[in-house]
Parts: C-alpha cells; sequence; structure tokens
C-alpha cells in the first residue's frame, strides 16, 4: 500500500499478476508437485489481490479511531479465510500426489483411453460420434434410461 493510503503501489499489483500467471502456468502441468506450487502460487495471489482491494488505514480497534480512517476488516477476514481453504486443498493435493508416487513411482498424471480417441480422431480431423438426430425418443443409443429399479418393480406386482 502506498504511505497516503490512496491505494496499492505498483510494485504489489505486479506481484498479484506474477503469483497468477505463474500459479497457472503451473497448474496445467502433468506433474503434480507442479500442480501443488501453481495452486499454492494461486492462492497467494488471490489472497494479495483481495488485501489489496481493502481499504488502508490504522487499526480497527485501537485509542476510538473514526470510521473514515479505519482499514477495512472485511478483507482480512476474506483473507484469512482463503488461507485456510487453500491449506485445505493444499493437503489435500499433497496427500494425492504423494499416494501417486508411493503406488506408481511417478507423480505425472497419465493420459486417459478417452484423452487418446480424441487427440487421435483431432489428428485426422474426424468427429467423435456424430449425433445425426432423427431419431425417436426411444430410438436414440446415446440416451440411456435405466428404467425402474426391480425392488420397486416386485412391491407394484405384489400389491
Amino acid at each position: 500500500m502506498t504511505r497516503s493510503g490512496a491505494g496499492p503501489t505498483l510494485v504489489l499489483v505486479l506481484a498479484v499478476g506474477v503469483f497468477a500467471a505463474t500459479g497457472v502456468m503451473l497448474l496445467l502441468e502433468r506433474s503434480l508437485t507442479r500442480i501443488l506450487l501453481g495452486v499454492i502460487l494461486l492462492g497467494n495471489g488471490v489472497n494479495l489481490l483481495i488485501l489489496l482491494a481493502g481499504r488502508s488505514g490504522e487499526a480497527p480497534l485501537v485509542d476510538g479511531v473514526d470510521g473514515g480512517r479505519m482499514s477495512d476488516p472485511l478483507s482480512q477476514a476474506m483473507v484469512l479465510t482463503a488461507i485456510v481453504i487453500t491449506f485445505g486443498l493444499t493437503a489435500f493435493l499433497a496427500a494425492v500426489a504423494y499416494r501417486s508416487w508411493y503406488l506408481t513411482g511417478d507423480d505425472e498424471v497419465q493420459d486417459d483411453l478417452e484423452d487418446r480417441q480424441v487427440v487421435q480422431l483431432a489428428a485426422r480431423n474426424e468427429v467423435a460420434n456424430r449425433d445425426l438426430g432423427g431419431e425417436g425418443p426411444g430410438d436414440d443409443p446415446e440416451q440411456v434410461d435405466p428404467g425402474p429399479a426391480r425392488r420397486r418393480l416386485r412391491r407394484a406386482t405384489e400389491q
């Protein structure tokens, strides 16, 4: 913040941009540890952005400061809440990354079979499943209707 309390300095705004951009770039990687670092950096960038959005000033409960000179406690409370949420998400992703490394010896996210098929079809400029339409309500193979459960049918026939 600036000394006059007019708004954020250019350095803090650039720090928000760098944190957010680096976090997004790391989120797009295949390694779970890089994804974890991306979540941490993106969370810190958003926390700094929320903090910069609040009004700077004096502490709210010191010597009866009037409302015009107090800092905004709402943005500080939102940042504290976001820190807790980011910490929980970080702990979960760290557990997933460790479990993946423990089971496979690698923390890289593998391609899905469907992803590989989409890449192959895109290379040939084909569409995966064409829905030409024209089917009736019961003739569309893409729509799955499981029907009533057997338990319901037994009760209906017993009555």
